[in-house]
C-alpha cells in the first residue's frame, strides 16, 4: 500500500470537517447511493492513506476510521465491502503499487465504487498449492498477448467485470521467473465461466476457462517476468483481508456461538461450557492481535503476519462451527437450504448452523491453505530452515507434472 505523504497536513478535526462538507453538498438521505460514493471518492475519503485523486489523501490510514465513524453516524451509504472484498482486498493494493497512471485512474475508482466487481484468477488444476506451478499461457501478439489456461476456486467470476490474472510468460526460465501479471476482461471472448457447486449445495465460486483471449499489453501489471513479485503483493493483502478484518468482540462466529449458549441453557454440558471458554479466549486474542497488524499497516505494506492471522482464523472458525453444532445436538443435523445457489459473499451469521459447519472447511483452504501459511510463517517470522526444494533452478517447462 503507499505511505503517508509526511507533507500532509490532514488531521482527524481536519478529516471531520471534510466529512461534514460531503455531507452539505450530497445529503445522504436525497442523494442517489452511486451518486454519493462516487462523490466520497473524489473527496479523497474512499481510502484516506491512497493518493490524492485517487480516492485518498496521503493521509495516516489510521484515520480511516474517523472518516468510517462520520459517515455511519450520519446513516451514509457504504460501498457493500462483502460484495466486493476481492476488489477491495487484493485488486487495489495491487493496481496501486504496480499500475500505471493510466491503470490507477481507469480501474479504482470504480472498484470503490462496487460499479465493476473483481475475481482473482490465480489458482488451477494442476497446480494445487503451489502457484509458481501454474500452467495458463500467455503468448505475445503485437500489442496484446493472447492466453489460454483454466482456472479454478474463482469466487465472484460470475458477477466479475474484472479479474487480477497470472500467467506463464516464459518456459524456459524456472517457475518463479517466467510469470507475468495482467488485469483480465471478465467479458471478453474466449472467457467461460462455469459453477462449482459446494459441499453447502451452493456455487459461490466457479472455474474459468480461457480460450484464445486477448488482453492488450496495457492492461499487464508489472514488467514481463515480474508476476511472481506482483502476485505476492496481492497474496499478502488477500490473507489481511480474511484474517485480519476488524471486529467487534464476540463478533462473527463467535457471537453466534455465544448468543445460541445464553439463549439455550438446557444444551449446556460442562465439557461444552470448557470447550467454549477455551474458544473465547483464543478468538478475543485473535481479535486483539488483529488490531495490532492494522496498526503495522499504518505505517507499511502487509507481511507474513497477515499469514498468521488468516491461519488463526480458518482454525477459530472451524472450531466455533463444530462446537455449534454439537451443542444443538440433533438439531445441528438439520440443513436449512439445498437449493444451487449463487451469492454474491459468503453468509455465515444468516443462515443456519450446518451451513456454518461446512462452509468452514473451505477458509483452510481459500486465499492460501493453512499448510502453505504455516510454511511461510516458519521461514518468514520464526527463520526456520526453508523447506528443500529441486525445482529451484530447473525451467517449468521441465518440470513434471
Amino acid at each position: 500500500m503507499s505511505t503517508p505523504n509526511p507533507e500532509t497536513t490532514v488531521d482527524a478535526e481536519g478529516l471531520r470537517d471534510l466529512v461534514r462538507d460531503l455531507l452539505e453538498k450530497h445529503d445522504p438521505q436525497a442523494t442517489d447511493r452511486l451518486e454519493f460514493l462516487r462523490a466520497r471518492f473524489d473527496a479523497g475519503l474512499a481510502w484516506v492513506h491512497f493518493p490524492t485523486g485517487l480516492g485518498g489523501l496521503d493521509a495516516p490510514r489510521s484515520l480511516q476510521a474517523v472518516v468510517d465513524a462520520e459517515l455511519a453516524a450520519a446513516d451514509a451509504p457504504d460501498n457493500d465491502p462483502r460484495r466486493i472484498g476481492i476488489g477491495l482486498g487484493m485488486a487495489a493494493p495491487t493496481i496501486l503499487k504496480f499500475g500505471t497512471e493510466e491503470q490507477r485512474t481507469r480501474f479504482l475508482r470504480p472498484l470503490w465504487t462496487g460499479e465493476e466487481v473483481w475475481c482473482q484468477l490465480f489458482s488451477e488444476p494442476g497446480a494445487g498449492s503451489d502457484l509458481a506451478a501454474l500452467g495458463t499461457r500467455a503468448v505475445r501478439d503485437g500489442d496484446d498477448w493472447v492466453v489460454d489456461g483454466q482456472k479454478v476456486w474463482t469466487s465472484s467470476a460470475h458477477t466479475a467485470r474484472w479479474a487480477i490474472l497470472v500467467t506463464r510468460t516464459d518456459p524456459d526460465v524456472p517457475k518463479h521467473q517466467g510469470m507475468t501479471y495482467f488485469v483480465c476482461d471478465m467479458t471478453a471472448p474466449g472467457v467461460e465461466v462455469r459453477p462449482l457447486r459446494q459441499i453447502t449445495g451452493e456455487a459461490e465460486f466457479n472455474e474459468v476457462f480461457l480460450t484464445g483471449v486477448r488482453i492488450p499489453d496495457a492492461h499487464r501489471l508489472g514488467e514481463i517476468g515480474e508476476g511472481w513479485r506482483v502476485a505476492q503483493t496481492t497474496l499478502m493483502n488477500e490473507r489481511v483481508a480474511i484474517g485480519g478484518t476488524a471486529m467487534p468482540r464476540e463478533g462473527g462466529m463467535t457471537g453466534v456461538l455465544t448468543r445460541t449458549w445464553r439463549e439455550r441453557p438446557e444444551l449446556r454440558t460442562p465439557e461444552l461450557h470448557d470447550r467454549l471458554l477455551r474458544l473465547w479466549v483464543e478468538a478475543e486474542a485473535t481479535r486483539l492481535a488483529g488490531s495490532r497488524l492494522r496498526q503495522q499497516l499504518a505505517v507499511g505494506s502487509p507481511g507474513p503476519e497477515g499469514s498468521a492471522m488468516k491461519l488463526a482464523f480458518a482454525r477459530l472458525n472451524q472450531e466455533l462451527s463444530g462446537l455449534e453444532l454439537e451443542l444443538l445436538g440433533e438439531e445441528g443435523l438439520l440443513y436449512d437450504d439445498w437449493t444451487l445457489r449463487r451469492p454474491d459473499i459468503v453468509d455465515f451469521t444468516g443462515r443456519g448452523a450446518g451451513y456454518r459447519y461446512l462452509r468452514a472447511k473451505g477458509n483452510s483452504i481459500e486465499g492460501g491453505t493453512s499448510e502453505i501459511l504455516r510454511n511461510i510463517i516458519a521461514e518468514r517470522v520464526l527463520g526456520l530452515p526453508s523447506e528443500p526444494r529441486s525445482d529451484k533452478d530447473v525451467a517449468w517447462k521441465d518440470l513434471p507434472r
